[in-house]
């Protein structure tokens, strides 16, 4: 840290009775009263160089024997800071460095220590050093700025905070290699304190991280801090990256456990917290993956605890959309603080987020762009080789979009598994959220199949409308041989969804060429209409299912799946006459299905001859 000393003469202040004096041959004339502190000066050296001193003491009539009384009750600065300035004015030696410099600059401003009164007066000199050593260093400009905090008004009208915020932007704009380590790295080692007027020691260099300065940076409070990265940004040179990893630092610098505030009462500090979660997301880049998903999902958290506006949630919610599929379940897991609602995330701004992804996720065309056929016959080997070049990126950029798509699918249904445990979680919330994603970017349906299997569970209560409008976007061809093992014995399913699984389960056998030599006990009580009584037993040891909650159900009840096998099919169909018909309630199922059940129990009464 650079220093500067003004004056020769030795310090000779000295203090009596709580009095601050100086040792003169030469009797004090002037009591000063400054912040509750009296001092006995003298008038010559302080009006010589302070026009304030010089207009109070020929406006005030105060006399107190040989004494002029003059009395500074709107000093903006300490005493310290008002001793230095009269030690300036009778030469006694006084050291400024980048932690005074900002309070004695402002005391000087209020006592006039102008040029207009004396030539190379303390505000020139002070001008001097704050332009050419302090702002000239990194460490010395930060500390500098972080001291206008205490006199903001003074330091603006000054200009002292605008020039300390240029100083760190070019710095930070410049290569790093060129500029001082920053207050982190150099308090690891090397002296710092150099005379203004000395040569400053060469650093042996060593590579810097890129975001060398956001550790630094972080320090600064939000009103200097938002300023300066603004200053940053506008320079145009630090990438959208960095100005990303500058924010999330100086986010877990000033936002730790948030969480705490969820029920907290005192509505200044939550409302201090909010201004600084709302100005980090103002100065969030505008570029895609400026900021990773991770740390905009946590400002979104905060953001609804802190209880943010409504502008900066959609501002965040848009940011993530953008940008989904690099989010985890935890990510997404944002607990909800609205006194309207009883779950306990807030699955709302989750579809929003949903939503946005969906909306920048279009597709481009698969089909190279048509042009115009004179155009085509004046320059036709040219135009091919443009179509190819803009097919193959339509593809690529295709290709990317759909892969989005597939993982964002892979993130809801553990999503849903999440939050399907909540007992007053809605019905069409969880349907909003689980048909928010395309068919086909789903692979498979096993996970989505163990998100309705938990809420299933979590929700006993629910009817069989809402149990069938539950499966309705379960595609049973997408589930693994396991799943429908699972699914086939699963007393909560609606009996069609179980007879789907059946079908294709068998179907698939067929189509595979493998024979079915033993069928699970439930699909033989299913086909065969064995007693009500009859229970149904099979082994799924190998099945490597296991839910959070609660461990799948090997086994199922024949009468639960009679009656419900009964309920579809005794539905009578009224046809146009007014009629009810019970045979077409038999065409709930296809032609192909029954041919199929047929072979089954073919099968089943050929294994049952064999055994006997």
């Amino acid at each position: 840290m650079k220093f500067m000393k003004l004056g020769s003469r030795p310090d000779t202040f000295f203090t009596t009775e709580a009095v601050r004096s100086v040792s003169s041959e030469i009797l004090s004339d002037l009591i000063v009263q400054v912040k509750g502190s009296k001092y006995l000066l003298h008038k010559f050296p302080l009006f010589s160089k302070c026009l304030r001193l010089q207009r109070v003491c020929f406006e005030s009539p105060e006399k107190s024997c040989q004494h002029q009384i003059v009395q500074l009750p709107d000093f903006p600065c300490g005493i310290e800071d008002f001793e230095l300035c009269a030690k300036f004015c009778y030469g006694i030696t006084i050291t400024l460095s980048a932690h005074n410099i900002v309070s004695v600059r402002c005391a000087a401003e209020y006592l006039q220590m102008t040029e207009d009164i004396e030539k190379g007066n303390l505000i020139s000199k002070l001008e001097v050093f704050l332009n050419s050593c302090v702002l000239l260093g990194w460490r010395d400009s930060i500390v500098t700025l972080q001291s206008t905090r205490s006199f903001p008004l003074w330091c603006e009208d000054i200009g002292i905070t605008s020039r300390c915020i240029e100083a760190i932007a070019s710095k930070v704009l410049a290569h790093p290699f060129k500029m001082n380590l920053s207050r982190t790295y150099s308090r690891r080692g090397g002296r710092d304190d150099v005379s203004c007027n000395g040569s400053e020691s060469l650093r042996h260099s060593k590579p810097l991280p890129k975001d060398w300065w956001a550790e630094d940076l972080a320090e600064l409070s939000i009103d200097l801090y938002w300023r300066t990265m603004i200053a940053i940004k506008s320079g145009g040179r630090v990438p959208a990256n960095l100005i990303g990893d500058a924010l999330r630092i100086y986010a877990s610098r000033w936002l730790p456990n948030i969480s705490k505030y969820a029920n907290h009462s005192n509505s200044d500090l939550i409302g201090k917290h909010r201004l600084l979660l709302e100005s980090i997301i103002s100065l969030l880049p505008a570029e895609r993956g400026a900021a990773s998903c991770s740390f905009l999902l946590k400002l979104l958290k905060a953001a609804n605890i802190l209880k943010a506006s409504s502008s900066s949630k959609a501002e965040l919610a848009r940011r993530v959309g953008l940008q989904l599929e690099e989010a985890t379940v935890v990510d997404l897991l944002i607990p909800c603080v609205s006194k309207a609602s009883d779950t306990i995330y807030d699955v709302d701004i989750v579809m929003t987020i949903l939503e946005q992804f969906m909306l920048q996720g279009q597709s481009p065309p698969t089909s190279p762009p048509r042009i115009k056929r004179d155009f085509e016959r004046r320059r036709r080997s040219r135009s091919a080789e443009n179509i190819d070049l803009e097919f193959q990126e339509s593809r690529r950029s295709s290709s990317a979009s759909h892969s989005s798509k597939l993982k964002v699918a892979k993130l809801v249904d553990g999503y849903l598994q999440r939050i399907s445990r909540e007992e007053k979680l809605p019905l069409s919330k969880f349907i909003s959220i689980a048909e928010a994603i395309p068919e086909f970017s789903r692979l498979d349906h096993n996970d989505l199949y163990r998100a309705i299997d938990i809420y299933l569970k979590g929700h006993p209560g629910l009817n069989k409308n809402e149990r069938k409008r539950l499966c309705r976007k379960l595609d049973c061809k997408k589930l693994s041989m396991e799943v429908c093992m699972h699914a086939a014995q699963n007393e909560l399913l609606p009996l069609r969804v179980v007879v789907q699984v059946l079908f294709f389960e068998q179907a698939r056998a067929t189509m595979s060429g493998a024979h079915v030599t033993e069928l699970p006990s439930n699909i033989k009580a299913l086909l065969a209409n064995h007693d009500e009584s009859s229970k149904i037993s099979a082994s799924f040891t190998d099945v490597k299912m296991t839910p959070a909650d609660d461990q799948w159900s090997a086994s199922g009840k024949l009468s639960t799946l009679k009656m419900k096998l009964t309920e579809d099919l005794d539905e009578n169909y009224v046809d146009r006459n007014g009629r009810s018909s019970t045979l077409k309630a038999s065409c709930v199922f296809p032609t192909r299905p029954k041919r199929m059940f047929s072979k089954l129990w073919s099968s089943n009464r050929s294994v049952a001859s064999e055994k006997n």
